[in-house]
């Protein structure tokens, strides 16, 4: 899982049937797949706005 969710973070487009099969192997069914995908979108997504208005950082960029 950890390997699907590292490269849905690197490279989204690289995502492939094949790491859906891999997942499907270890034991998740396609709900799992959803939310695994899903939880991990939202966390890049959220972090990535964060960065981009300065969120954490000692200097305020807002």
């Amino acid at each position: 899982m950890l390997g699907y969710v590292e490269e849905l973070t690197r490279d989204a487009t690289r995502i492939t049937p094949r790491h859906h099969a891999d997942l499907r192997a270890a034991g998740f069914d396609d709900r799992a797949i959803l939310q695994i995908t899903l939880i991990a979108a939202w966390f890049n997504y959220i972090n990535r706005v964060a960065d981009a208005l300065g969120v954490g950082r000692s200097e305020d960029i807002i």
